[in-house]
């Protein structure tokens, strides 16, 4: 399928990672605890009763993994950066040995000829920041702005992109809505709340980046979908429109036309945010990039009990339905709503039950989900769609936050007990697809 696609020459590869899923080394070198070391201490809270403290060991094995990605012959890394590993309470000192982990790791990708694009923020916030009250006090907007100042500062020459959070609708939702991510809150108002802080928290380190000698593209990364109603009946299409506004305008509307969409505020009704005065220019800052994550649509039902989706392409190992026309449909609503900057596809992926056969891993369903989610971006891209690059989650199994290691999305296994890699069919065919199109683009 991916043999009749032909990228632009400009068109970004690569690959992406998180820093908790991966790093491992929880206390090292004066690293602070995080939320989600925390939330994983919970008696129930993680699915395999796991944690995070070794993980991938990528903090011990960086060389090895950028070695990796060099293999593929893939020219970009997405990872994110622990903040509190670089200042352990999110507030006050910085610890010299955490940025020199990153330092050592941007060296590694420089001389393998790999560009860096760094995620400030995917979801572990330091403990200590918590104990303030976290992400509902607004003061943390502040420490965050502080912090990505003091990254861009020191890394944002060297440095391809720089996003200012991944995925803020989980971290709101599903960390203060329902209590399934950390740090384990379920209180749906609390959530309103702490999406505005968030947003904030994004324009204020815009502004703050900006005021800096830095060579890095500078956004942000949301995890979106379609919402398509099950029926044409009015209560279907009314609740497919509310899902829209509630979850992907909630967030882009704020950035780019400066206010929140009115149904999303009126369903919020009393729970809807405090907003400061100046709060929405703060958030309305001029992006150079939108990283959008895509894995499946919402599927919109209001009857009793809900009319089923159709899964003619089946469900991913997380149980989500495969359907990559969503990524097409998607970024034409997007393009038709707003005035876009270069879109990255920072996230796209399939978890499936992996496992090592005589020292091979055949995942052809990974190849499939991916080879037809490019044709759909291809499709969008033709009806002119402006994509920079697209990123494969992930270029490792990890640490899948609440479902533990029970899931595998790498094209990359690892063993959890001997950190022995295997790359899986899907790297080589990654590798293959990769070559193929920047071999198209240097002749053509």
């Amino acid at each position: 399928m991916t043999e009749s696609l032909n990228f632009p020459a400009r068109f970004t590869w690569g690959v992406a990672t998180s820093a908790f899923q991966i790093e491992g080394a929880a206390a090292a070198d004066g690293k602070g605890p995080s939320i989600w070391d925390t939330f994983c201490r919970q008696p129930g809270a993680i699915l395999d009763a796991s944690n995070g403290d070794i993980a991938c060991d990528h903090y011990h094995r960086f060389e090895e993994d950028v070695a990796l990605i060099a293999s593929l012959g893939v020219p970009a890394y997405r990872f994110s950066m622990a903040w509190s590993r670089v200042q352990p309470l999110g507030h006050g000192a910085w610890n010299e040995a955490g940025f020199a982990f990153y330092a050592r790791l941007l060296d590694a990708l420089e001389a393998r000829g790999i560009a860096a694009h760094l995620t400030l923020y995917h979801w572990d916030l330091p403990q200590g920041l918590q104990d303030q009250g976290g992400w509902l006090n607004r003061d943390t907007a502040y420490r965050f702005a502080d912090y990505a100042a003091e990254v861009a500062r020191r890394f944002g020459k060297r440095l391809a992109t720089i996003a200012t959070h991944n995925e803020p609708w989980c971290t709101a939702n599903l960390g203060y809505g329902n209590a399934q991510f950390a740090p384990g809150v379920a209180d749906a108002g609390a959530a309103i709340q702490v999406s505005h802080h968030l947003l904030l928290s994004h324009g204020l380190a815009m502004t703050a980046m900006r005021q800096l000698d830095v060579t890095a593209k500078l956004g942000i990364v949301l995890n979106q979908w379609t919402a398509d109603a099950a029926t044409d009946s009015p209560a279907d299409l009314a609740l497919a429109e509310l899902e829209y506004a509630r979850s992907v305008q909630w967030f882009m509307d704020p950035i780019f036309k400066g206010h929140y969409p009115a149904l999303a505020l009126a369903a919020h009704g009393a729970a809807a945010p405090r907003v400061e005065a100046g709060d929405l220019a703060t958030i309305c800052q001029r992006l150079d990039f939108l990283g959008v994550n895509y894995y499946f649509r919402a599927w919109c039902s209001a009857a009793t009990p809900p009319v089923p989706a159709p899964a003619a392409l089946g469900h991913t190992d997380m149980g989500w339905e495969i359907y990559p026309r969503g990524l097409t449909e998607l970024l034409l609503k997007l393009r038709a709503e707003y005035a876009l900057p270069p879109i990255y596809i920072t996230e796209n992926g399939m978890a499936s039950a992996d496992s090592v056969h005589d020292g091979a891993v055949d995942d052809g369903a990974r190849i499939e989900f991916v080879a037809t989610h490019l044709a759909a971006l291809m499709a969008a891209m033709d009806q002119g769609v402006d994509v920079a690059g697209y990123f494969l989650w992930s270029l490792l199994d990890n640490f899948e936050w609440n479902s533990g290691y029970a899931k595998r999305f790498g094209i990359v296994h690892v063993d959890y007990d001997t950190q022995q890699r295997t790359p899986k069919a899907s790297a080589r065919w990654y590798r293959d697809l990769v070559a193929r199109q920047r071999a198209v683009t240097v002749t053509t």
